[in-house]
């Protein structure tokens, strides 16, 4: 049981670590020419094909209810949590928006709590997520202490960790009756279908012109099948068997990887304020997981459909 719980930390880890690098292929596809919208397209298409393959399940829920649910699923960590975080990017400053984003975590532990009472804040849960918290602002600002604010912008950006942390509660309401590969092709579908009237409404359109070249095409093909298809599978069992608030403890992982990403890739400058940051989102992450990991699991609910 131990190594199971392990393996389920070190796949919400590996999730994080992966998706912190996510920035600079996504800064290539936009550099090149493609819109926010179109590369989220294309990385979901590419993600739901390959989840068609593998995922030969029934195509739609059980019941009315849990098909709302996953078309949910689909807005809050799909379509409306990848056009809130794209479009506050594009109004306030990258600092504002990892800040907030960071606060993901709190807000997930604050909505189970608040609706579905199904997981008691620990008091060390909370103390690890403010350590982590102010790590993660310590490893943004990167030693500028020097933030603009900017409503609307910083709006999008809060949105993003609401969308995120509802996400978190989607799974936790689908995980006992249904398969993680089901869930996941479906937050997949209507992640597509729900993204269609921000298609539309794109001046820069499709251009499909630019998939032929390499570059644009080996960073899709990098976003779609690695960072959408392989990390949210990752992502959706650790949830599963971890708990939405537990997983969530690994968010704060993120911003280190961005910092280091940014460090061998783009050059940019690791400060001691940001390294500070980092041992602090560390140690915050291991106050709140050190009494969980190798605790088994809690008792699994309905059988899966």
């Amino acid at each position: 049981m131990k190594n199971r719980q392990t393996t389920y930390h070190l796949l919400a880890l590996l999730s994080m670590i992966l998706w912190g690098t996510t920035f600079v292929s996504t800064k290539v596809l936009l550099s090149a020419g493609l819109s926010p919208a179109y590369i989220m397209l294309y990385r979901f298409l590419l993600a739901y094909a390959g989840l068609r393959i593998l995922s030969r399940e029934r195509l739609f829920a059980a019941s009315l209810r849990d098909e709302l649910l996953m078309a949910a699923g689909g807005l809050c960590g799909g379509s409306l949590y990848f056009l809130a975080e794209n479009n506050a990017l594009r109004i306030t400053q990258v600092s504002n928006v990892s800040i907030l984003i960071a606060t993901a975590p709190v807000l997930t532990a604050l909505f189970f709590h608040l609706w579905l009472r199904s997981e008691k804040i620990a008091r060390q849960l909370v103390a690890g997520s403010f350590i982590s918290l102010a790590g993660a602002v310590l490893v943004v600002l990167n030693g500028n202490f020097v933030l603009r604010l900017n409503p609307a912008g910083d709006g999008l950006a809060l949105l993003g960790a609401a969308l995120w942390a509802l996400y978190g509660v989607v799974l936790g309401k689908l995980s006992d009756r249904y398969s993680t590969l089901l869930i996941t092709r479906k937050v997949f579908f209507y992640g597509i279908v729900t993204l269609l009237p921000a298609l539309l409404a794109d001046p820069a359109g499709p251009r499909f012109a630019l998939l032929a070249r390499p570059t644009v095409w080996l960073n899709l093909l990098f976003l779609g099948t690695v960072a959408s298809l392989g990390c949210y599978l990752m992502w959706n069992k650790a949830v599963r068997e971890l708990g939405a608030v537990r997983s969530a403890s690994y968010l704060y992982i993120n911003p280190i990887v961005a910092l280091l990403t940014s460090h061998l890739i783009l050059g940019e400058t690791i400060t001691p304020v940001a390294a500070l940051g980092a041992a602090l989102i560390l140690g915050g992450v291991y106050i709140s997981e050190r009494r969980r990991i190798g605790h088994p699991a809690p008792p699994p609910g309905r059988k899966k459909i």
